[in-house]
């Protein structure tokens, strides 16, 4: 629902035209697939024609989700890791409908799922029910599994991590310019909780960390400019070191439209070409 609504969403916008085009049409025979069948063809002429598609660059993508235990955090009915899920899903499923092939990694400290990237449309469903299985687990170490998968991968490709990237930076950036030096387009998609960003909490509070459980008490009226200031600074680290070492960053929360997200991948897509 999610895709399809983008899609009709994006008829007649600039990125028409993005999805798979097929040269010509002919007559179906038997062992063709079904699914390749004209539907509007067949209305006009009664007849059924299946499409013949266009040769197109054989993309490998590789969707990378973090699903520590920050990614655990909600203040609404959603967290971070189940925006990031569906996120992942989406994208999967518009990537293996344009007849790309998609991958999925998913980790914590190290990584606890790794499927290759696939094109066949079956090969979706095995994604759905990694990412349907998919919680989080106690801590980060983002810069070591991101170094892993950069060695891993031998072929160029397309790298979307889905992530909060609560960890120190200078690692984290380290290993998405490990992408890059391998030659790698990236994409990190940065997910957030809107209190995170707002720190909007009243009264006595007590806050605990999700994955060390250390606590503190405290009236977040004496914290919250100093807290806006060092998430400003946060931010704004990823955001000018991503752009200086030509990685998209696209800072979402949990209440963001799943399209906002889809356009970017689209963008990115039709820049790779």
């Amino acid at each position: 629902m999610v895709v399809e609504g983008f899609i009709t969403g994006l008829h007649k916008s600039p990125y028409h035209g993005f999805s798979v085009e097929f040269a010509e049409h002919r007559q179906y025979m038997p062992g063709d697939e079904i699914r390749s069948i004209d539907w509007k063809v067949y209305g006009r002429t009664s007849r059924y024609y299946v499409k013949r598609y266009e040769e197109e660059t054989n993309l490998k993508a590789y969707v990378i989700l973090d699903t520590s235990g920050s990614m655990g955090f909600t203040s609404a009915a959603m967290t971070k890791l189940e925006y990031g899920a569906c996120l992942a899903a989406s994208l999967s499923y518009l990537m293996i409908h344009q007849r790309d092939a998609v991958g999925l990694t998913l980790f914590d400290t190290k990584i606890t799922k790794f499927l290759p990237p696939r094109s066949t449309l079956s090969y979706l469903k095995t994604i759905q029910e990694s990412l349907a299985h998919s919680h989080t687990s106690d801590e980060t170490e983002i810069s070591p599994v991101l170094h892993e998968i950069a060695e891993r991968i031998k072929r160029r490709g397309l790298i979307i991590l889905i992530s909060d990237l609560f960890d120190d930076p200078e690692k984290v950036l380290t290993g998405l310019k490990h992408f890059r030096h391998r030659g790698h387009e990236v994409i990190v998609f940065q997910i957030l909780d809107p209190q995170e960003r707002e720190f909007a909490y009243s009264g006595d509070v007590i806050f605990e960390d999700m994955e060390t459980k250390e606590r503190i008490q405290t009236q977040p009226w004496h914290i919250r400019s100093n807290y806006r200031e060092q998430m400003r600074l946060f931010l704004d680290r990823y955001r000018k070191e991503c752009r200086e070492n030509n990685i998209d960053h696209v800072l979402l929360d949990t209440r963001t439209p799943y399209d906002t997200a889809l356009l970017e991948y689209l963008t990115k897509r039709k820049k790779m070409g």
